[in-house]
């Protein structure tokens, strides 16, 4: 099943492609702690099954029965890839100033405490941090699509298989990596702080931005040239 090694590529991008939820992640472990993290991210995960529900079902009323919708869904999806990549690449600008959340002080409410003096989350502040993440990442455009794009490579990856798990196990795949690399970043928080600089962040634009390209060329080439 060549589309298990796709999916752990796509997980793998996704981890660390550089935005608002990337330094606020980051910016919340280092000053609330890992446990307050982890609980944004799980809001940032519920977000993103929101966005892979909707994909899902524009993927599968697109399909319908017959082998040009099949045609039409792979290149939508590798247009998007396309775009994305190209948007990465010419107008995606990335650095560490202005508003970057680990360009700021903390404030009172953010006071940095030692990782044996965090004080015990309450419901509320669970409630808070999770809706902090959901909200965010709902309120980006570029996340639904980027998942209407997984999700129509996902189709064209396993378009040859048996049965309809094949796609949800690549989905599925590309969600827990991309999810594991997000705890284990917060978890690593104060370490990888000083690594996230202007030079780390372009290059890691450029190469996001390359690979989606290549992936939006050949998705769409495969399916009208039968490569």
């Amino acid at each position: 099943m060549d589309y298990v090694f796709q999916a752990v590529v796509m997980g793998l991008l996704l981890s660390f492609m550089v935005g608002p939820v990337f330094f606020l992640l980051l910016e919340i472990s280092i000053t609330k702690g890992f446990k307050s993290a982890l609980i944004f991210d799980l809001g940032v995960l519920l977000s993103d099954l929101f966005y892979i529900f909707i994909s899902l079902f524009f993927a599968y009323e697109l399909r319908g029965i017959g082998v040009l919708n099949n045609y039409l869904l792979s290149f939508i999806g590798g247009s998007l890839f396309l775009a994305y990549g190209i948007y990465n690449l010419r107008f995606k600008k990335v650095a560490l100033s202005g508003e970057n959340p680990l360009m700021l002080k903390a404030s009172k409410s953010d006071k940095i405490f030692p990782r044996n003096k965090r004080r015990i989350l309450n419901t509320r502040d669970v409630w808070i941090l999770c809706l902090k993440g959901f909200t965010l990442n709902l309120l980006n455009p570029g996340v639904l699509i980027y998942w209407l794009a997984i999700v129509a490579k996902g189709f064209d990856l396993t378009e040859n298989y048996l049965g309809q798990w094949h796609i949800y196990l690549f989905i599925f795949i590309v969600l827990a990596v991309f999810f594991g690399l997000d705890v284990l970043k917060a978890y690593l928080a104060n370490r990888l702080k000083p690594l996230v600089t202007d030079r780390l962040l372009k290059a890691l634009n450029i190469l996001i931005g390359s690979v989606f390209i290549g992936t939006g060329i050949f998705l769409i080439l495969r399916q009208f040239f039968k490569l």
